[in-house]
């Protein structure tokens, strides 16, 4: 039958055509779905690959089968860094991964995933869910067409294996070193040659001399990749990543033609994946630790001096990501005011209490 027969036949007016058109396709309830996820890092990689599929998983069950979701690791579809783009260009419907993998875009959305000294995993959570944070990303995502959901946290990563000490700022001048985020850029106004490689390359280029240093993510992945294998010093904790946060990302035409509750099963398994990510890396990092300490490690803290001049670093690179636009203004000073609420709070509260704890087991 030829389409204007059709129309013709159904009794669709003009106006009825139209309104057809302009209004997203919904997905009926008995549809099912075959959608794709990419991700920058390795399938199966210990906390992020693993709770990726775990989300797909969830979501495969609380939609009886309507919506299944393929997880593919960095490479299988897309190269690890461009997860972003395929979503926005419609090559796949989704990706897991951190905001700073695609700060070329914009800078701003640093705050997303963490900056140095910022917010730890808690209060990067608390300030999604219950302050500006979710309204402001979502603002930001808005220009790439896609729909950010919180997909968790590793909590307080590690600063990096390093093949020698660094016991002044000396010391980092000239240092080849695979640094994320704006960490990265601290280093690199230190006078260290800063270049960002996907996770998997880590491992080889650390073998092959190409880089003399390099940070992942804490004792629980480092001790997966082997990294201790190819360098003896582990500085700890990450100045740069207090609370680096996950995500989960959909194309919003894709995710707007979805039923009213395919969507919620997204949003919610999201946010259940985002605690069982958090409470899965903090179990597993305290199981780790002691191993990789068996491997000969030797762990160290960088000096104060050095600590002072990367946050001095890291304070200018802020200011100018702040001074971009509007956006990027308000999404630093939502972000900033209550990270400095956190800073007093989390001294007198967390840190004292740590201490304390460590204190008494004899730490």
């Amino acid at each position: 039958m030829k389409r204007r027969q059709f129309l013709k036949g159904a009794g669709l007016g003009a106006g009825a055509v139209a309104a057809s058109v302009a209004a997203p396709a919904i997905v009926s309830a008995q549809e099912s779905l075959n959608w794709r996820m990419v991700m920058p890092w390795p399938k199966g990689t210990p906390g992020l690959g693993t709770n990726a599929e775990k989300f797909a998983a969830m979501v495969k069950e609380m939609s009886n089968g309507r919506l299944n979701i393929s997880v593919f690791g960095g490479g299988e579809i897309v190269p690890p860094f461009e997860c972003m783009d395929a979503v926005e260009q419609g090559v796949v419907e989704m990706a897991h991964g951190t905001p700073y993998y695609w700060q070329g875009k914009n800078p701003a959305l640093n705050f997303f995933s963490t900056i140095p000294f910022g917010l730890t995993a808690w209060e990067l959570s608390a300030w999604l869910r219950f302050g500006e944070g979710q309204k402001l990303w979502e603002e930001a995502y808005a220009e790439f067409n896609v729909v950010p959901f919180y997909a968790g946290n590793s909590g307080m990563q590690a600063g990096g294996w390093f093949n020698k000490e660094i016991n002044s700022l000396d010391d980092l001048k000239g240092l080849k070193m695979r640094y994320a985020g704006l960490g990265g850029e601290a280093m690199r106004r230190a006078g260290a040659n800063v270049t960002m490689m996907p996770p998997g390359d880590i491992m080889p280029s650390m073998q092959s001399g190409a880089i003399d240093a390099a940070e992942w993510v804490g004792p629980w992945n480092d001790l997966a990749f082997g990294l201790y294998q190819v360098a003896k010093f582990y500085y700890t904790p990450a100045f740069h990543e207090p609370g680096p946060g996950l995500e989960i990302f959909v194309g919003k035409d894709k995710f707007d033609a979805l039923s009213p509750d395919l969507q919620a099963i997204i949003r919610y398994a999201a946010q259940a994946i985002s605690e069982n990510t958090l409470a899965d890396f903090t179990f597993n990092n305290l199981q780790s630790y002691q191993p990789l300490i068996d491997k000969g490690v030797e762990v160290r803290q960088f000096p104060d001096d050095v600590i002072m001049t990367l946050a001095e670093h890291s304070k200018a690179a802020v200011d100018e990501i702040a001074a971009k636009n509007d956006l990027s203004g308000r999404i630093a000073a939502s972000y900033l005011d209550l990270v400095k609420k956190g800073a007093r709070y989390g001294k007198e509260f967390e840190a004292t209490g740590l201490l304390q704890r460590a204190k008494v087991w004899g730490y």
